[in-house]
């Protein structure tokens, strides 16, 4: 006979007065109904693998399994990313750690440069592939162009940048009709009065340092959440968060770790195709910081 456990993250607990609950993973708490098999029997059973062999505590473990909060300890669960691709572009303080993430979680890393993004907008299908580029400083005029033609090839698109004391993390667009980063600037440009100045940010040439730069915790906060969006593409439609919650940009203040998210939407195809500098797309009388888009 095979021996069954509690899952990972799942608990059973002596209630006093009321028997034995099961605390869930997400934290929920749940009564179980022993009937006359003795609650020391079922909790020797999942957590040690004794206990009597009877039917009626047979069918108490088969419940468990069944519900998914316990399961053969001779099969491991797969790695969240088993089976995937992820191509990682950009600056080695993000793409490392990233690259390290990715393995844990049993993904494949591919390392390459914007060919290698050509080459999967060519393919399309059914890839299996994400493209993380991350940048320790503003993104290039044009670099991601290309790069935004991605989800509709099928692979998963994730990016990062860092504007001074600021990291942005774009929504991750994993189809079509998901936010681009050309949609990100333009309604970044938007929600500014400053859409002159920040264009001209973006285009350079810029006098200064770029400081201050990613330091490890920074890092790893960053890398954190992409690999969050990671495992939400992963797990698929049944379990990904819906279309509207994907619509946040992300920013990290890397002086302090905090973070502020700011919904965006997809700009329309006729306002898409202004110049990411045009006036046209500036909402007059905004005096604030960029917020929501």
């Amino acid at each position: 006979m095979t021996t069954v456990r509690l899952a990972p993250g799942v608990f059973l607990v002596a209630v006093p007065g009321q028997g034995l609950a099961v605390r869930t993973p997400d934290g929920e708490f749940l009564r179980v109904d022993t009937g006359a098999v003795a609650p020391g029997d079922l909790v020797t059973r999942l957590t040690e693998g004794g206990g009597a062999r009877e039917p009626r505590l047979d069918a108490l473990v088969s419940a468990f399994e069944e519900a998914g909060y316990a399961g053969n300890v001779d099969t491991a669960p797969p790695a969240p990313l088993a089976g995937r691709t992820v191509l990682v572009l950009g600056d080695p303080p993000l793409t490392d750690p990233l690259a390290r993430c990715v393995r844990e979680a049993g993904g494949r890393v591919r390392t390459g440069g914007p060919e290698d993004v050509r080459a999967l907008v060519s393919a399309e299908g059914d890839l299996r592939t994400a493209v993380v580029w991350c940048l320790d400083g503003p993104v290039p005029m044009g670099l991601w162009d290309e790069a935004d033609r991605l989800p509709a090839a099928g692979a998963a698109w994730l990016r990062c940048h860092r504007e001074g004391a600021q990291v942005w993390l774009e929504p991750p667009a994993f189809g079509p009709g998901d936010v681009t980063s050309a949609d990100v600037r333009l309604r970044r440009l938007a929600a500014t009065p400053a859409h002159r100045e920040l264009a001209a940010y973006w285009d350079g040439p810029r006098a200064g340092d770029g400081g201050p730069g990613h330091h490890a915790a920074s890092a790893a906060l960053t890398v954190a959440l992409l690999t969050a969006d990671l495992l939400t593409w992963a797990n698929g439609p049944a379990t990904a968060p819906s279309r509207t919650t994907r619509r946040h940009l992300r920013r990290i203040d890397i002086r302090t770790l905090a973070l502020t998210e700011h919904p965006i939407l997809p700009v329309p195809p006729i306002a898409g195709g202004r110049p990411h500098g045009a006036t046209a797309v500036h909402r007059q009388g905004n005096s604030g910081p960029e917020g929501a888009c």
